[in-house]
């Protein structure tokens, strides 16, 4: 493990200096690929953002205010309806909030200089400095706190501004180092003898980073998370689960669903002889759709999926 030490403190990446940029109406647009009847729409109506006005009326909005919309544009694209988005975004505020308070008292902006320094050793396809530097935020962190607050948030971002040369190549790097760790770990965990559950993909509908990360968060010492292939077909789960018999099937969705999938989960349930869980965005989306079923809801942040299915599987919380 590497020699654990303190991001350096001439980063400014999350600064006050750096918040405070301000940038026009179609200057947003562009940078977001919204056009500004839309963005006036998602205020007005909505509530959604909230940009500062100049004396004579003109919209200007901070980096914090793209990024929502950037939020915005990944649940509309997860199938969400706009007239929904806002009461998701103020829950996963809360949820960050609470990874927050668990990041053992780091000073503000200490998560965006290691997400500087993972930047500089990202653009320069810098392996040993970027293992380094992963080894150090695993060893610092809580697990949760260094997937969901530090790790997670920057892959995100690098996977939405693909815009110019090179930007595409440097997400694969760091998809590619990330996916490689999480499986190395994972196999770990699943080479002892402790029980098992199976956590697959609706197909389509996450990246396999996601399902790693989703997997890490659900682990404990005493039960091993398997996850099972990228394209698992869904109709042959019962299959895999008669031969393997697994403690619970997990299922990890970040779309939004009709109520269809309440019935399709419902099926399944009848077929197999584990309990059967949802996880992921589908999980807190569907949860009012799935209440009274078979089907358990875990939730989409780390500790609460973790502690859900532990109290789940010990009979302490019903579906």
């Amino acid at each position: 493990m590497p020699e654990i030490t303190a991001p350096p403190r001439e980063i400014v990446h999350g600064s006050r200096a750096d918040t405070d940029e301000l940038f026009p109406i179609r200057e947003v647009s562009r940078l977001t690929g919204i056009n500004p009847v839309t963005l006036r729409a998602w205020e007005r109506r909505y509530g959604l953002i909230q940009p500062t006005r100049t004396e004579s009326g003109h919209r200007l909005y901070s980096k914090a205010d793209i990024e929502t919309v950037n939020r915005i544009l990944d649940w509309i694209e997860r199938g969400v309806a706009v007239s929904k988005v806002g009461k998701i975004l103020a829950r996963d505020e809360q949820q960050a909030e609470q990874i927050r308070s668990e990041g053992d008292g780091g000073e503000e902006g200490e998560w965006a200089q290691w997400q500087a320094l993972l930047r500089q050793a990202i653009s320069a396809f810098d392996d040993r400095q970027l293992e380094r530097l992963y080894g150090q935020i695993v060893a610092t962190y809580p697990l949760n706190v260094a997937f969901q607050g530090i790790v997670m948030p920057l892959w995100s971002e690098l996977l939405r501004h693909q815009g110019r040369f090179g930007q595409a190549s440097e997400w694969l790097f760091f998809d590619a180092f990330l996916c490689a760790h999480a499986v190395q770990r994972l196999q770990l965990a699943c080479a002892s003898s402790v029980p098992r559950v199976l956590l697959a993909a609706m197909p389509g509908e996450c990246r396999k980073l996601e399902l790693l990360v989703a997997a890490l968060l659900m682990s404990r010492d005493d039960l091993a998370v398997k996850v099972l292939g990228m394209g698992q077909p869904f109709d042959e789960l019962t299959l895999v689960c008669e031969k393997t018999r697994p403690q619970a099937l997990i299922i990890f969705s970040n779309h939004s669903h009709n109520h269809d999938l309440a019935g399709r989960l419902d099926r399944l349930a009848l077929t197999l002889d584990c309990p059967l869980f949802l996880a992921g965005a589908a999980s807190d989306l569907a949860q009012e759709n799935l209440a009274g079923s078979s089907v358990g809801c875990l939730g989409n942040e780390g500790r609460l999926m973790q502690r859900r299915l532990q109290q789940f599987l010990s009979g302490r919380l019903d579906t």
